[in-house]
């Protein structure tokens, strides 16, 4: 799925009340691309991170290199590995929006 595609698909998603209806919209749509990474509270809002796996390989041997505790295997060499996924935002009262 290319930046447009997801994009597009977002325009058309239904509005959600909570972070857990969209969470479980998303799993819905995406099953296992869809990876929660963390949350923060920004602006007194709490927001939750999701990755959307558009590249599963590249994707993995990305994830893995932070497991290394060689630091020289946490060096990023090109682009490919951030395209590999985009970051999804989703707040508490259910707001998405992507970042790439």
């Amino acid at each position: 799925m290319d930046a447009n595609e997801i994009t597009s698909f977002f325009d058309q998603m239904p509005e959600f009340d909570n972070h857990e209806e969209a969470r479980s919209w998303l799993k819905g749509q995406f099953h296992d691309k869809c990876l929660f990474r963390g949350s923060d509270t920004i602006d007194g809002k709490q927001v939750y991170f999701y990755h959307l796996v558009k590249n599963p390989e590249l994707y993995q041997h990305y994830m893995e290199s932070f497991a290394s505790p060689r630091p020289e295997e946490h060096e990023i060499t090109n682009m490919q590995t951030f395209e590999s996924y985009n970051t999804l935002v989703i707040t508490e009262d259910g707001e998405i929006s992507i970042e790439s």
